[in-house]
């Protein structure tokens, strides 16, 4: 004991001192043996194995830290572990008093005692709480050395004792006392010892937070000792909510047990009003300085925040090192990395509760600071966030506005968040940037009139503010779909030329931040030019987004332009093209996580390359096929407000309802509802033929040839149909006219080039001209077998049964068209189903596809071992069921095999 002279003298003086009491610490105090002693657990308290057995190493290194915030289960853990070891332990739980040394070393030397441990005479015994002399030290540290068996020192709550001499003095002890002592350190905050010695040697073992966390099959099995059986995914929410936080988790279970309802009360119970809320109240808030918890309480409003984000919410400047002292204290502010932080999720919860007690009034201008300072850092969603809890709408969609970004309401995976976010937008809010966003929302749901009236409400007073390029062009962008939608060619050319004139305005970083402004200024003036029949014109626009380059942003776009090149491939009888770009487009779209909120646009993704793939399966013969992909268009609720994909998906259904021979219902079909200023020549002429077809099928072939006046030799694909119609309703020369003023073949691909062969054959072989017409078969022949082009040769029986009955035109339709030769017999009759198709042949992602569908893998399990989602499967296993001529799984892999593929 270090004392000072002139004391020494006193003591002399008055001669020997009464011995002191052992069984008071040096302040006079009697010792508390609750200090000392382990504490006990409660019934419900969960014995978790993982942990324990990290704590085993404890035995085998001289420093083991338990570092965790408030109820997190350090102490129960500690003593629980504590209680089932043979060698002895020292239990103690500090207290502040333990701050003077001679308070805190008397205290451990009595907990050595209470445990077993012999500890000498030479020890004596402390009278004095400041001081503590370098011999006592010493020997503590010698004689712990000499033991032949550790003893276990469990410090409880060590964050209490903040004096920095006790800290040296315990590393010199810890050191000196070698194989002897097994230091367990149970506390809230970072020991002031050498930890980065200890682990740099592989002398400490650390359980922290992130181990001190429930795992959801932890706090399944401790709901089940508070008698609660909740499903998993109930369990899953609460630990997600809570973190994984043990006393959060045993308040609940506490909480719920009581309630008529415990599941609902576990996934509805309000955090500030509840006992997790009293916890951290007390254990948390309240032991920080007034500034940390007013801190505290303003930065609750943020999901992040940094000490500069968090000094404009309290308008101090001392942020920084506040912050860095409550993550260290462990008090519920975790670290994100890059000076960023956040919240514990509940104590975030309560703590905006308690602001509004507390400071009420203050959280929409907490909101109304934070969004001003996170827009001015370019960090948008959290600026928009921020400013609609504010309650400033002019600011919150003007800030969307003026950086480019009103297409993301359109696509990427932000829309959904971001059409819910501008939901709750004030109707007073005036201005441009509202009335913009108000435009692109109704847009979006194809609501044409009122998405018109806003945007014409923006661009009055666009006219007269004073607003930068990036609104005007966000108006010019909301033109160009609003002539999408309404059909007018016109109107989309004029938005087109004013985007382009303002994108020479508009800051260029902008342009690269949102490239899906151009993407879907250029898809919806390519659709629009589309519905006009400028085919060439819109091909121009549409391969540009097409081929632009990959980004979740422009996904959406890029499938968009994909299924419209498709349509336009169709439209001049490219089957396969078409059907290549198609699933290409569709490919693209499976790139967005479907899982995910919001992840396409009402208006992108309106399934046009679905409506292609299902034309191609009529061409093909595979209604069942077709069907099913008309099927999934239904699901898209845009589909039927966009005029082009209106009118494919009135010409895929009605030419399938007339396969089925529903006549009438197929003409009712034809028609798209839809609403243009300025009609459709190919719509127009496909509705025609239905017409037309439906009238032969009635007997009534001068009806039939009569409404098709209005078809010409402009749309190629309807210019055949037609002319085998007027064909068979007995006007030859009438069908040879309009396939003559057909426009050259090099616009046009093989499913125009088959019928047009298939008509004059037709027409040659009721002239009498027999060679001609098996000329004409022939070449009809050769174009579809590539294509696997069927459906004009099953439309053109009964008269083509006998050309196809003749070599070489049997040899060149088996296979594909009629089935091979089984036998001596003759061929099978055209209108039979083919019996085998050859394959074509799969790539090798189809093939790798195909290999796991044998092995008995489910869709999610191919996309998981393939490393693509689930969207992309389900396209490759649509190309292996066409391709194979199957429509099942099981018959895909038994065909395959009976192929030699697999």
């Amino acid at each position: 004991m270090v004392v000072s002279a002139v004391a020494d003298a006193e003591d002399r003086a008055r001669g020997p001192a009464d011995p002191p009491d052992p069984y008071v610490d040096p302040l006079g105090d009697p010792f508390l043996r609750t200090r000392i002693a382990l504490p006990s657990r409660p019934p419900t308290y969960l014995r978790r194995q993982r942990l324990v057995r990290h704590l085993d190493q404890a035995l085998r290194t001289p420093l083991t830290l338990v570092n965790g915030a408030a109820g997190t289960g350090k102490t129960l853990l500690a003593a629980d572990w504590a209680a089932g070891l043979r060698q002895p332990v020292a239990w103690l739980t500090a207290e502040e008093g333990d701050a003077r040394p001679g308070v805190f070393w008397a205290y451990v030397l009595q907990a050595l005692r209470a445990s077993g441990v012999p500890v000498s005479g030479a020890l004596g015994l402390l009278t004095e709480a400041a001081g503590v002399d370098h011999k006592l030290l010493a020997t503590l540290a010698a004689e712990l050395n000499e033991r032949d068996q550790p003893v276990v020192v469990v410090l409880d709550e060590y964050d209490r004792v903040t004096a920095p001499e006790v800290a040296e003095q315990l590393e010199f002890v810890l050191h000196h006392a070698g194989r002897g002592l097994r230091l367990v350190i149970v506390t809230r905050t970072e020991p002031l010892l050498p930890l980065h010695r200890y682990r740099t040697a592989g002398e400490l073992t650390e359980i922290r937070a992130a181990e001190l966390a429930f795992t959801p099959e932890e706090a399944v099995a401790l709901l089940e000792l508070h008698g609660l059986s909740l499903p998993v995914h109930a369990v899953h929410a609460l630990v997600d909510r809570t973190r994984g936080w043990a006393a959060g988790l045993r308040l609940c279970a506490l909480a719920a047990r009581e309630s008529a309802a415990p599941e609902v009360y576990l996934k509805e119970f309000e955090a500030g009003r509840s006992t997790v809320a009293d916890f951290l109240l007390a254990e948390v808030l309240k032991r920080q300085t007034e500034q940390a918890q007013d801190l505290l309480l303003r930065v609750s409003v943020l999901q992040r925040f940094c000490p500069d984000l968090a000094n404009a919410l309290t308008g101090r400047t001392d942020a920084e090192p506040i912050l860095v002292g409550l993550h260290r204290a462990n008090a519920f502010v975790e670290h994100l990395g890059h000076s960023w932080y956040r919240l514990h999720p509940l104590f975030g919860e309560i703590l905006r509760a308690h602001l509004r007690v507390r400071l009420p009034g203050l959280e929409p201008e907490l909101h109304r600071r934070a969004a001003q300072w996170l827009l001015s850092c370019g960090s948008l969603p959290e600026t928009l966030a921020h400013g609609a809890a504010s309650g400033d709408w002019g600011f919150t969609a003007g800030a969307l506005v003026d950086d480019l970004a009103i297409g993301q309401l359109f696509t990427g995976l932000r829309s959904g968040d971001l059409d819910e976010l501008f939901a709750g937008m004030d109707i007073e809010a005036t201005g441009p940037a509202p009335d913009l966003v108000r435009a692109a929302r109704e847009l979006s749901r194809c609501d044409v009139e009122r998405g018109l009236s806003h945007l014409h409400h923006a661009e009055e007073r666009l006219a007269s503010a004073p607003v930068g390029a990036a609104a005007k062009l966000s108006c010019a962008l909301l033109e160009a779909l609003a002539a999408r939608l309404t059909g007018s060619p016109e109107r989309a050319e004029k938005a087109a030329e004013a985007a382009d004139e303002l994108q020479r305005e508009v800051p260029a970083h902008l342009l690269d931040k949102h490239p899906e402004v151009t993407a879907l200024l250029l898809t919806h003036l390519g659709s629009t030019r589309l519905w006009a029949g400028r085919f060439e014109d819109a091909r121009a626009a549409l391969a540009t987004v097409a081929a632009a380059p990959g980004g979740s942003s422009t996904v959406l776009p890029r499938e968009e332009s994909m299924g419209h090149l498709a349509l336009i491939d169709y439209l001049n009888g490219w089957i396969g093209r078409a059907e290549r770009k198609a699933l290409a487009g569709v490919s693209e779209a499976g790139r967005l996580d479907p899982s995910q909120p919001g992840a396409s646009g009402p208006v992108a993704g309106t399934g046009i390359g679905l409506l292609v793939l299902a034309s191609v399966a009529v061409d093909r013969d595979e209604l069942d096929r077709a069907q099913a992909l008309l099927d999934e268009t239904v699901l898209l609720s845009s589909a039927t407000h966009d005029p082009v994909t209106a009118a494919g998906q009135a010409m895929a259904r009605a030419r399938l309802l007339l396969l089925q021979g529903n006549a009438r219902t197929a003409v009712e079909a034809a028609h798209p509802d839809v609403r243009a200023v300025v009609p459709s020549p190919w719509a127009a002429s496909h509705e025609a033929l239905v017409a037309s077809a439906a009238y032969l099928a009635e007997g009534r072939p001068d009806r039939a040839a009569e409404v098709l006046q209005g078809v010409s030799g402009d749309q190629p694909a309807c210019a055949v149909e037609a002319a085998r119609t007027l064909l068979a309703a007995g006007r030859p020369e009438a069908a040879v006219d309009l396939l003559d003023s057909i426009a050259p073949r090099g616009r046009t691909g093989p499913a125009v080039s088959v019928r047009a062969c298939l008509v004059r054959a037709r027409v040659a072989d009721a002239a009498g001209d027999t060679a001609a017409a098996r000329r004409l078969v022939e070449q009809a022949l050769l174009d579809a077998r590539r294509e696997r082009l069927r459906r004009p040769f099953l439309d053109a029986r009964p008269w083509i049964g006998s050309f196809l009955s003749t070599e070489p035109l049997r040899e060149l339709a088996e296979g594909w068209l009629t089935p091979g030769p089984s036998g001596p017999g003759g061929p099978t009759a055209v209108d039979e189903r083919p019996l085998s198709l050859v394959a074509e042949g799969l790539s090798r992602r189809e093939q790798d596809v195909l290999e796991r569908l044998a092995g008995m893998m489910s869709t999610e399990e191919i996309a998981a071992d393939l490393y693509v989602s689930v969207n992309t499967v389900k396209t490759h296993l649509k190309s292996v069921y066409r391709k194979l001529a199957v429509n099942r799984r099981n018959e895909a892999v038994r065909r395959a095999r009976d192929l030699k593929l697999l």
